[in-house]
């Protein structure tokens, strides 16, 4: 084979592996210059202070509550039924009309009960005047026996016809009372002072004696209950403090207005095994009719008084895994998480059992942001507890407990009446 063959030539290609291997260099150094600027960018942002607004906490003197989600009943509710049969012939109540004692709601058809008066009264007159000749006999036979003219069998005879007479009178005359009553039933009156609900039975429809129809129900609503379960540990001071005195109740919506101030009028004689509870009534003079009953509310029963309690603002306290806690401004400016414990306060507060010192100053917003140890700026101050419990109650008596975590009820080891 000659040296101008072409097929004894040998043919040379470029190789790519360096290229290859600089281009992966250079797409990984810039990945950790990326990488590297991203944290770095994280660090600058872990390091920014993240604005916050505080509040300070107070030792100030505040009640000490037990709160429960309370029922409204009436303190008095009558089921109005017919006791004699007939025609309604007049229907004087109108739903929801409020009623005093006395006030006509129903006539049922009076003519036959007045027809059966009549009769008794007859029946009553022509026994008395039968009654009063066999009185008259019975002297004028006595006088006959004593003389001889009559034997004795004949007065014995009229002696029994005069007792006969005056039994039968004494049956007329319950027969008289009797269809009084009867006729007297058939007016229909309110037994109670109170309000009427739903008309359930109308003018023109008949009605029996006893009939399972509820005609209307009537409802006392001033004054009125709240009935609400406390858990039992709360029994002997609820005692103690009731021996004492009188033991005020608030009664509150959901979103904490104050519908009425009333007072502790009854304990249940026996706990709820099945619940651990005891039932509470409250009685409120409900003047202006802001309780219903059927109702649901937020019964606030106020017990003593705790001296020198720490009180922060409700919106303090945020809810974790482990419970209650709250975010503290340390004097580096950094936050703390603690964990506390809280009880029902005054004026949108709650009292702290532990885990927050009087004068340490409690994030109230801008919570969402905020990590154990980060950095803040306190960007505003919220406004300070009041002073004392006196004067929050005095001062917005409408808006009092207004932001209480609801179910949320205080121990009562440690308290002063």
């Amino acid at each position: 084979m000659t040296q101008s063959d072409p097929r004894a030539r040998l043919v040379h290609k470029p190789s790519l592996m360096p290229g290859v291997v600089f281009l992966c260099a250079w797409l990984l150094a810039a990945g950790l210059l990326c990488a590297c600027g991203k944290g770095e960018d994280k660090a600058a942002k872990g390091k920014r202070p993240i604005p916050v607004a505080v509040a300070e906490a107070k030792a100030m003197d505040v009640p000490v509550l037990v709160v429960a989600v309370g029922n409204v009943e009436a303190y008095a509710s009558v089921v109005i039924k017919p006791q004699v049969s007939g025609v309604i012939a007049k229907q004087l109540v109108r739903d929801g009309q409020d009623v005093r004692k006395g006030t006509p709601l129903f006539v049922i058809d009076q003519r036959t009960y007045q027809a059966s008066l009549q009769e008794a009264l007859a029946r009553l007159q022509k026994d008395q005047a039968q009654s009063k000749k066999a009185e008259d006999d019975l002297k004028r036979f006595q006088a006959l026996y004593e003389q001889g003219a009559v034997s004795r069998e004949q007065l014995e005879q009229i002696q029994a016809n005069t007792i006969g007479l005056r039994a039968s009178l004494a049956l007329d005359q319950a027969q008289v009372q009797q269809a009084r009553l009867q006729l007297g039933y058939a007016s229909i009156a309110s037994p109670i002072d109170g309000r009427a609900g739903h008309v359930l039975v109308q003018e023109g429809n008949v009605v029996k004696a006893n009939d399972d129809r509820v005609l209307v129900v009537i409802n006392q609503v001033e004054p009125i209950y709240v009935s609400f379960a406390v858990p039992e540990r709360y029994l002997p001071e609820i005692q103690k403090q009731a021996a004492l005195g009188e033991l005020r109740v608030e009664a509150q919506t959901a979103e904490g207005v104050v519908l009425d101030t009333g007072k502790l009028d009854s304990i249940d004689n026996a706990v709820d095994k099945a619940t651990g509870t005891i039932r509470l009534k409250a009685e409120f003079r409900n003047k202006a009719k802001t309780l219903w009953p059927g109702q649901f509310v937020r019964a606030f029963l106020r017990l003593a008084e705790r001296k020198n309690a720490v009180v922060i603002p409700a919106q303090a306290v945020q809810t974790g895994v482990s419970g209650s806690f709250v975010f503290v401004v340390k004097a580096e400016q950094t936050v703390e998480l603690r964990n506390v414990s809280v009880s029902p306060a005054p004026e949108q507060a709650v009292v702290v059992d532990q885990g927050v010192a009087p004068g340490e100053k409690v994030v109230v917003d801008g919570q969402v942001m905020l990590v154990p140890g980060a950095m803040v700026e306190i960007k505003a101050a919220a406004p300070a507890a009041p002073a004392s419990a006196t004067q929050a109650n005095a001062t917005q008596a409408n808006a009092t407990q207004a932001s209480i975590t609801q179910g949320v009820a205080p121990p009562l080891a440690g308290t002063k009446p």
